[in-house]
Protein backbone atom coordinates (compact mmCIF):
# COMPACT_ATOMS: atom_id res chain seq x y z
CA UNK A 1 0.00 0.00 0.00
CA UNK A 2 1.44 3.28 -0.80
CA UNK A 3 1.59 6.10 0.75
CA UNK A 4 -1.15 7.86 -0.44
CA UNK A 5 -3.89 5.26 -0.15
CA UNK A 6 -2.78 5.47 3.33
CA UNK A 7 -3.27 8.74 4.52
CA UNK A 8 -6.64 8.92 2.55
CA UNK A 9 -8.17 5.40 4.41
CA UNK A 10 -6.51 7.18 7.47
CA UNK A 11 -8.18 10.16 6.70
CA UNK A 12 -11.42 7.96 6.29
CA UNK A 13 -10.91 6.30 9.52
CA UNK A 14 -10.69 9.94 11.45
CA UNK A 15 -13.63 10.91 9.76
CA UNK A 16 -16.05 7.85 11.03
CA UNK A 17 -14.09 8.13 14.32
CA UNK A 18 -15.45 11.71 14.43
CA UNK A 19 -19.14 10.83 12.77
CA UNK A 20 -19.47 7.86 15.89
CA UNK A 21 -18.15 10.17 18.45
CA UNK A 22 -21.28 12.97 17.00
CA UNK A 23 -24.26 10.22 17.12
CA UNK A 24 -23.48 9.94 20.45
CA UNK A 25 -23.44 13.65 21.86
CA UNK A 26 -26.08 14.52 19.80
CA UNK A 27 -28.05 11.41 20.96
CA UNK A 28 -27.39 12.07 24.49
CA UNK A 29 -27.43 15.95 24.43
CA UNK A 30 -29.62 16.77 21.58
CA UNK A 31 -28.42 19.25 18.79
CA UNK A 32 -28.82 22.44 20.66
CA UNK A 33 -27.19 21.55 23.08
CA UNK A 34 -24.02 19.82 21.74
CA UNK A 35 -20.62 21.87 21.23
CA UNK A 36 -17.76 20.92 18.91
CA UNK A 37 -15.87 20.79 21.69
CA UNK A 38 -18.40 17.96 23.28
CA UNK A 39 -17.67 16.18 20.19
CA UNK A 40 -14.04 16.49 20.05
CA UNK A 41 -13.98 14.87 23.83
CA UNK A 42 -15.98 12.16 22.92
CA UNK A 43 -13.77 11.50 19.44
CA UNK A 44 -10.83 11.57 21.90
CA UNK A 45 -9.27 14.36 19.21
CA UNK A 46 -8.69 17.98 19.51
CA UNK A 47 -11.50 20.85 18.71
CA UNK A 48 -9.14 21.49 15.89
CA UNK A 49 -8.78 18.37 14.17
CA UNK A 50 -12.67 18.30 13.86
CA UNK A 51 -12.41 21.51 12.10
CA UNK A 52 -9.85 20.13 9.48
CA UNK A 53 -13.22 17.44 8.81
CA UNK A 54 -16.33 19.21 9.05
CA UNK A 55 -16.40 22.94 8.93
CA UNK A 56 -19.25 23.73 11.26
CA UNK A 57 -21.48 21.78 14.19
CA UNK A 58 -24.29 21.75 11.04
CA UNK A 59 -22.08 20.48 8.43
CA UNK A 60 -21.49 17.15 11.26
CA UNK A 61 -24.98 16.89 11.65
CA UNK A 62 -25.91 17.05 8.43
CA UNK A 63 -23.57 14.44 7.71
CA UNK A 64 -25.18 11.91 9.87
CA UNK A 65 -28.49 12.14 7.29
CA UNK A 66 -26.73 10.40 4.36
CA UNK A 67 -26.71 6.83 6.13
CA UNK A 68 -30.59 7.52 6.74
CA UNK A 69 -30.81 8.52 3.16
CA UNK A 70 -28.63 5.52 1.76
CA UNK A 71 -30.79 2.95 3.54
CA UNK A 72 -34.14 4.59 2.12
CA UNK A 73 -33.16 4.33 -1.08
CA UNK A 74 -32.24 0.38 -0.55
CA UNK A 75 -35.94 0.07 1.07
CA UNK A 76 -38.17 1.57 -1.51
CA UNK A 77 -35.95 -0.41 -3.79
CA UNK A 78 -37.05 -3.68 -2.39
CA UNK A 79 -40.61 -2.14 -2.82
CA UNK A 80 -40.15 -1.57 -6.53
CA UNK A 81 -39.11 -5.04 -6.91
CA UNK A 82 -42.34 -6.14 -5.48
CA UNK A 83 -44.41 -8.25 -7.79
CA UNK A 84 -47.67 -7.82 -6.33
CA UNK A 85 -50.05 -5.54 -8.70
CA UNK A 86 -52.73 -5.20 -5.67
CA UNK A 87 -52.66 -1.39 -4.77
CA UNK A 88 -53.27 -1.65 -1.34
CA UNK A 89 -50.66 -4.02 -1.15
CA UNK A 90 -48.01 -2.21 -3.01
CA UNK A 91 -49.06 1.33 -0.45
CA UNK A 92 -48.90 -0.65 2.33
CA UNK A 93 -45.33 -2.12 1.60
CA UNK A 94 -44.46 1.87 0.44
CA UNK A 95 -45.54 2.73 4.14
CA UNK A 96 -43.94 -0.17 5.96
CA UNK A 97 -40.20 0.88 4.08
CA UNK A 98 -40.60 4.38 5.01
CA UNK A 99 -41.76 3.38 8.46
CA UNK A 100 -38.13 1.25 8.65
CA UNK A 101 -36.45 4.34 7.67
CA UNK A 102 -38.20 6.12 10.86
CA UNK A 103 -37.18 3.05 13.16
CA UNK A 104 -33.65 2.62 11.56
CA UNK A 105 -32.91 6.14 13.38
CA UNK A 106 -35.98 8.64 14.66
CA UNK A 107 -33.49 11.43 15.29
CA UNK A 108 -31.51 11.73 12.74
CA UNK A 109 -34.44 11.47 9.96
CA UNK A 110 -36.44 14.43 12.42
CA UNK A 111 -33.20 16.85 12.61
CA UNK A 112 -32.59 15.55 8.30
CA UNK A 113 -36.70 16.97 7.65
CA UNK A 114 -35.96 20.08 9.99
CA UNK A 115 -32.44 20.47 8.01
CA UNK A 116 -34.03 20.14 4.46
CA UNK A 117 -36.59 22.64 5.07
CA UNK A 118 -34.66 25.25 6.78
CA UNK A 119 -31.80 28.08 5.23
CA UNK A 120 -29.22 26.17 6.69
CA UNK A 121 -28.91 23.71 3.99
CA UNK A 122 -27.60 26.48 2.22
CA UNK A 123 -24.73 27.19 3.86
CA UNK A 124 -23.14 23.26 4.11
CA UNK A 125 -20.11 22.67 1.73
CA UNK A 126 -21.32 22.12 -2.02
CA UNK A 127 -19.95 18.04 -2.06
CA UNK A 128 -22.34 17.26 0.67
CA UNK A 129 -25.16 19.00 -0.51
CA UNK A 130 -25.06 17.60 -3.55
CA UNK A 131 -25.07 14.18 -2.11
CA UNK A 132 -27.88 14.76 0.14
CA UNK A 133 -30.05 16.19 -2.59
CA UNK A 134 -29.02 13.82 -5.10
CA UNK A 135 -30.41 10.83 -2.81
CA UNK A 136 -33.26 12.45 -1.46
CA UNK A 137 -33.87 13.05 -5.26
CA UNK A 138 -33.39 9.47 -6.00
CA UNK A 139 -36.01 8.21 -3.01
CA UNK A 140 -38.28 10.35 -5.01
CA UNK A 141 -37.55 9.04 -8.48
CA UNK A 142 -38.26 5.33 -6.40
CA UNK A 143 -41.42 6.56 -5.73
CA UNK A 144 -42.71 7.97 -8.82
CA UNK A 145 -41.37 4.29 -10.37
CA UNK A 146 -43.27 2.44 -8.36
CA UNK A 147 -46.53 4.81 -9.06
CA UNK A 148 -45.97 4.54 -13.00
CA UNK A 149 -45.61 0.83 -12.69
CA UNK A 150 -48.66 0.41 -10.89
CA UNK A 151 -50.00 2.63 -13.29
CA UNK A 152 -49.17 0.68 -16.89
CA UNK A 153 -50.97 -2.26 -14.52
CA UNK A 154 -54.16 -0.29 -14.12
CA UNK A 155 -54.00 -0.37 -10.43
CA UNK A 156 -53.39 2.93 -9.89
CA UNK A 157 -55.02 6.45 -11.05
CA UNK A 158 -52.74 6.78 -14.69
CA UNK A 159 -50.37 10.39 -14.69
CA UNK A 160 -49.15 12.35 -12.32
CA UNK A 161 -46.68 10.02 -10.71
CA UNK A 162 -44.54 12.58 -9.85
CA UNK A 163 -46.85 14.34 -7.91
CA UNK A 164 -48.19 10.86 -6.37
CA UNK A 165 -44.35 10.36 -5.02
CA UNK A 166 -44.46 14.29 -3.72
CA UNK A 167 -47.88 13.62 -2.07
CA UNK A 168 -46.54 10.15 -0.18
CA UNK A 169 -43.01 11.64 0.54
CA UNK A 170 -44.77 14.74 2.11
CA UNK A 171 -47.35 12.38 4.11
CA UNK A 172 -44.54 10.76 5.88
CA UNK A 173 -42.66 13.83 6.88
CA UNK A 174 -45.37 15.92 7.47
CA UNK A 175 -46.78 13.27 9.81
CA UNK A 176 -43.37 12.37 11.35
CA UNK A 177 -42.47 16.27 12.16
CA UNK A 178 -46.32 16.61 13.88
CA UNK A 179 -46.53 13.43 15.82
CA UNK A 180 -42.62 14.66 16.95
CA UNK A 181 -44.37 17.65 18.10
CA UNK A 182 -47.18 16.57 20.21
CA UNK A 183 -44.13 13.70 22.14
CA UNK A 184 -42.69 16.89 22.82
CA UNK A 185 -45.43 18.08 24.78
CA UNK A 186 -46.00 14.65 26.07
CA UNK A 187 -43.87 11.60 25.77
CA UNK A 188 -46.31 9.02 26.91
CA UNK A 189 -47.97 9.89 23.09
CA UNK A 190 -46.32 7.90 20.78
CA UNK A 191 -49.34 7.39 17.56
CA UNK A 192 -46.72 7.60 14.59
CA UNK A 193 -47.79 4.05 13.51
CA UNK A 194 -51.46 4.59 13.92
CA UNK A 195 -51.37 8.16 11.74
CA UNK A 196 -49.05 6.81 9.17
CA UNK A 197 -51.70 3.88 8.77
CA UNK A 198 -54.63 6.07 8.75
CA UNK A 199 -53.04 9.05 6.38
CA UNK A 200 -51.98 6.11 4.32
CA UNK A 201 -55.07 4.55 4.01
CA UNK A 202 -56.81 7.76 2.68
CA UNK A 203 -54.21 8.29 0.08
CA UNK A 204 -54.52 4.69 -1.07
CA UNK A 205 -58.23 5.58 -1.44
CA UNK A 206 -57.55 8.89 -3.62
CA UNK A 207 -55.03 7.05 -6.20
CA UNK A 208 -56.38 3.24 -6.43
CA UNK A 209 -58.54 2.19 -9.59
Amino acid sequence: MGIQERKKRERERRRQQIIVAAKRVFSEKGFSKTTMEDIAKEAELSPGTLYLYFKNKDELYASLSLRILQYMNIRLKDVKKEEDSDPEQKIASIKEALYDVYQFDPMILINMFRLQSSETIKNLSPPLLENITELSRHSLQILADIFQDNSEKNTFLTGQTTAMADIAWSLFTGVVLWEESKRIIDDNKDYLKQTLDIAFEIFTRGIAR
